[in-house]
């Protein structure tokens, strides 16, 4: 073939290909399912470029990003516990943005983007704590908890589900609570002593208040607006933030590093920080407190301002090394204890 005409018919196919590439977006969902689902058919509504979503957990998210970091798959990641998007932030795993919503977003969601060299940003918060079957804990005959403490009363035993804190920021941001709350020493002694009354250690963080919910466990450890999302359903869930104090979350943003749709992605990223989006997540039966200050907040969400919330250090337990260590303490000191 002329080597002119093969260099026009080369050229006609990268001009053509390249509109599609441009309408594409792989996005990484660590939400619960039905929210992820609103966010890209939102998105591919609003801006009609097609959204190939994946959901997991955020630890699984960040382990799959981590995995990939030398051929990038996804665009980005949405939802989740800050801790592993500030550690994707940390190993270069994402890159900066600074969306002209900022200025709408509340102080805390800003400050979560600048611990992260605006790697990040903060898009809902929470507050952790549990929810129990009110029905399982009469049948049961047991004591209405109140407390972190009262998880621990030998009556418990086999009572109790908290998620996996390899693979969920729910129980990550367990675990980081309870060393910020008691010391390391008493932060590693509650959890072991918490173990003993576990039966179940899931993948998801929401999981264990949806198998409450459903009664195959009296209380489920997560952050207080899922457990919310299961009362609000009819189901005999009660919430409880806990006598002591507790952590909380800052579900986050962030675009992968080497997105192959980098526009896309920064399209996603500021429609996802506004008012109207955020406004839409009691849709899909989410209560977390939204960044934007002009959302719509549901009367069933957590009022943060009511409960005893820690001075969580995002920066330092979303750091890697302080992550990983942990991590590996309570596999080896807590994980392996006989239940």
């Amino acid at each position: 073939m002329n080597r002119k005409l093969f260099s026009a018919i080369l050229l006609g196919a990268v001009s053509f290909a390249t509109p599609a590439i441009a309408d594409d977006l792989t996005l990484y969902c660590s939400a619960d399912e039905e929210w992820c689902q609103l966010m890209a058919r939102g998105f591919e509504e609003a801006t009609g470029i097609n959204v190939d979503m994946t959901r997991k957990s955020s630890g699984e998210t960040f382990a799959q990003v981590k995995a990939e970091a030398e051929n990038p798959k996804g665009d980005i990641w949405w939802g989740g516990t800050g801790d592993p998007h500030l550690q994707a932030a940390e190993e270069d795993l994402t890159v900066a943005y600074e969306s002209p919503m900022r200025a709408e977003l509340q102080p805390w969601a800003v400050k979560q983007a600048e611990a992260a060299g605006n790697k990040t940003i903060g898009i809902y918060s929470g507050a952790l704590g549990y929810g129990y079957n009110e029905e399982l804990l009469k049948q049961n005959n047991l004591p209405v908890p109140a407390c972190w403490s009262d998880l621990l009363k030998p009556e418990f035993k086999g009572q109790i589900q908290i998620a996996n804190p390899n693979s969920s920021g729910t129980a990550y941001t367990t675990l980081a609570t309870m060393v910020q709350m008691f010391g390391e020493d008493g932060g590693f002694d509650y959890m072991k002593k918490l173990h003993v009354n576990i039966n179940q250690y899931t993948k998801s963080g929401s999981a264990p208040i949806k198998a409450a919910a459903k009664g195959e466990t009296t209380v489920g450890i997560v952050f207080m607006h899922d457990a919310v999302a299961q009362a609000a359903q009819g189901f005999p869930v009660k919430v409880v933030a806990p006598c002591e104090g507790t952590g909380y979350e800052i579900g986050s943003m962030s675009i992968i590093k080497g997105s192959r749709n980098m526009d896309s992605a920064k399209k996603f990223y500021d429609w996802a920080l506004s008012a109207d989006v955020q406004s839409r997540a009691v849709e899909a039966k989410s209560y977390q407190v939204p960044s934007n200050k002009n959302a719509k907040v549901s009367p069933l969400s957590p009022d943060l301002s009511s409960i005893k919330l820690i001075d969580y250090d995002f920066k330092k337990y979303g750091s890697s090394d302080e992550r990983k260590r942990l991590l590996k303490k309570w596999d080896d000191d807590v994980s392996t204890l006989p239940q």
